[in-house]
């Protein structure tokens, strides 16, 4: 997949080089806007990059009860609020902003936390949250070809 990414990099450079200041940053913007989403629905899907499901929450006392809520991970941290955007003429970037910066990085690369003061670390399972699908790199891939085209 690096590959993949790498080699869109570097035939979208060249034909980015060639618009100005002000057409690129508003295709940037639009790129960086349609790749938000799309990283909102796959973490709204529980889903990896590479299609493969999040490793499941651990089973808790209160969760397996009769009447309890079951919520979904990640449900607040996937909005615009904390997900966000920015891009110039150089090119853009989505990530996560403020404190939920650091729970995105813990669960995106499986690292050890603590949850609360007074309690054990815990190892988390690796659940990627932000990374290119084949379908993401399409769709920058095509973004650029129209906006070209006319």
């Amino acid at each position: 997949m690096s590959q993949d990414l790498h080699a869109l990099e570097q035939w979208a450079s060249v034909l980015l080089a060639k618009l100005s200041d002000s057409e690129r940053r508003k295709l940037l913007g639009t790129m960086a806007r349609d790749l938000r989403r799309s990283q909102q629905k796959r973490v709204t899907a529980q889903r990896n990059p590479d299609g493969s499901s999040f490793v499941p929450r651990k089973p808790k006392d209160l969760r397996g009860k009769k009447g309890r809520v079951k919520t979904k991970m990640f449900t607040k941290l996937k909005t615009a609020r904390y997900l966000r955007t920015e891009n110039n003429a150089g090119g853009f970037s989505i990530g996560f902003v403020g404190r939920v910066g650091r729970i995105a990085r813990i669960h995106q690369y499986g690292l050890r936390d603590r949850p609360a003061k007074g309690q054990a670390d815990v190892q988390y399972d690796t659940r990627e949250l932000l990374g290119f699908s084949g379908d993401e790199l399409d769709t920058i891939r095509n973004a650029l070809i129209d906006h070209l085209a006319g």
